[in-house]
């Protein structure tokens, strides 16, 4: 069977992209003073823009965003008439955690089994040179036939709603007739899928303060409270026995009533050790993608090494708690605070702190939009049907958009499938997947600018 031949020119454009991906991996963008310097996440904004005007885009422009980062911006004209699609990915990404742990540097791109290794190589640098091929494989078999408008973000990772704020300000900066959300990933590697929930998200900081000072754990402990206890059973309360998240107040019972998720494949996805149990009730696909969940991401207390035989006088711990769609962000952040402020046991002390917030979003994946996705995949990936699942992740910008434009139809594709391990030491992108996903886009774009002239 004679390959399409977006197909074939997407495959000729692989060395090229990987070259690329590997100059963008390099910028330890991390949108994180604390983390890295902000000149990384500036020189990253630099390459996407020099990107974009080296395809031709427009009014190409690096947007200072209420949060201090910077989003870039670029509109590539189409034919008259044509529709207009918005594609989004972001080039900050997360901390590279445990270097020591990388099998190879974090910030270089490597390949090794197949995959090409790297902090961001999936999420969502990678996401970034997707678009770039659907346009050059569009423009080198006869013209990019919609009008494109690229915003490329530079806080993603960070939640702190930079550019939500930018395009709730300048509504009519992304205005389009569809959007496509260069982040999310196939349910797994060489399976056609578009994400069609995200989960919202709430980042809270939470201390506790019992004593003026530490205090000698010989003289004093057995009736001097101790704030790292008074924490731990703080935490300890927002899960039951069986390891579902409760929150006084919040509905935690939902079912996933779309695509399952075998236990067996995600425990091995999540790379569960033997004999561990999977906290929750309910199917994996309940437990990850309709009910909330709490995790403790951080715990500020005496480490181990150089630790004294003393009471702890203050303690303090980050959560992050996931809100499926039909719940609201905000009300789940009172109720958050509300549970731990009833929960802090001895009248301790308890100051709470709200770092980051997003609203969880559902598809419309009736709209026309998929249908031209649906045969696009189907080309991409011969053999296989479009999939739509769900993602325990969250874009708060989806809800953003979906506000101001609530014609627009918004579609989530990307490159974080389970093996690329995002957020996670050795993050991995699989360059079939980047080819046949560019392939996807590219013929998208094309069924979509059909579809609208018919």
């Amino acid at each position: 069977m004679t390959a399409h031949p977006i197909a074939e020119t997407v495959a000729s454009l692989m060395p090229r992209a990987k070259a690329e991906l590997t100059e963008l991996v390099a910028f330890q963008s991390v949108a994180d003073e604390a983390v890295a310097p902000r000149s990384e996440c500036e020189a990253a904004a630099e390459w996407v823009a020099g990107a974009l005007r080296a395809e031709g885009f427009e009014d190409v422009a690096l947007l200072d965003t209420p949060d201090g980062s910077q989003s870039v911006y670029g509109v590539l004209p189409g034919p008259a008439g044509a529709p207009t699609v918005l594609l989004y990915a972001h080039y900050d990404v997360q901390p590279m955690l445990d270097e020591a742990a990388w099998l190879s540097p974090p910030f270089e791109l490597t390949e090794r089994d197949g995959r090409w290794y790297g902090r961001g190589a999936a999420d969502c640098k990678g996401g970034f040179v997707m678009h770039l091929l659907a346009l050059r494989a569009l423009r080198a078999n006869g013209g990019v036939p919609v009008t494109v408008k690229m915003i490329v973000e530079g806080s993603e990772e960070q939640g702190t709603g930079g550019l939500e704020r930018y395009a709730e300000a300048h509504p009519e900066l992304l205005t389009a007739d569809a959007i496509v959300i260069g982040d999310t990933g196939n349910f797994r590697v060489g399976l056609p899928t578009v994400t069609a929930t995200l989960r919202g998200m709430t980042m809270i900081r939470v201390r506790i303060d019992t004593l003026e000072g530490n205090l000698h754990s010989g003289q004093f402990g057995g009736a001097a409270p101790d704030a790292l206890a008074a924490l731990i059973r703080v935490l300890d309360s927002l899960r039951a026995e069986d390891g579902s998240t409760v929150i006084d107040g919040l509905p935690a019972r939902a079912e996933w009533d779309g695509l399952q998720y075998p236990e067996e494949e995600f425990r091995r996805d999540a790379r569960v050790l033997p004999d561990v149990e999977l906290p929750g009730g309910g199917t994996v696909a309940d437990r990850i993608w309709a009910r909330p969940a709490v995790t403790v991401i951080g715990i500020d207390c005496h480490p181990v090494a150089g630790a004294t035989p003393s009471i702890p006088a203050t303690a303090r711990a980050q959560i992050s708690l996931r809100v499926p769609p039909g719940q609201d962000a905000a009300e789940a952040t009172e109720l958050l605070f509300a549970h731990i402020e009833k929960h802090t046991p001895w009248n301790a002390r308890v100051s709470l702190e709200q770092v980051g917030q997003g609203q969880a979003f559902k598809a419309d994946v009736t709209s026309p939009a998929y249908t031209s996705m649906a045969e696009a995949m189907r080309v991409a990936y011969p053999g296989e049907e479009m999939q739509a699942s769900g993602m325990g992740g969250s874009i708060p910008l989806c809800n953003t958009l979906a506000a101001l434009y609530p014609e627009a139809e918004i579609l989530l594709i990307g490159l974080s499938e389970p093996e690329a391990q995002i957020h996670a030491v050795n993050e991995s992108v699989s360059p079939e997947e980047l080819e046949r996903l560019s392939v996807a886009e590219a013929l998208f774009l094309s069924n979509y600018a059909a579809s609208k002239r018919a």
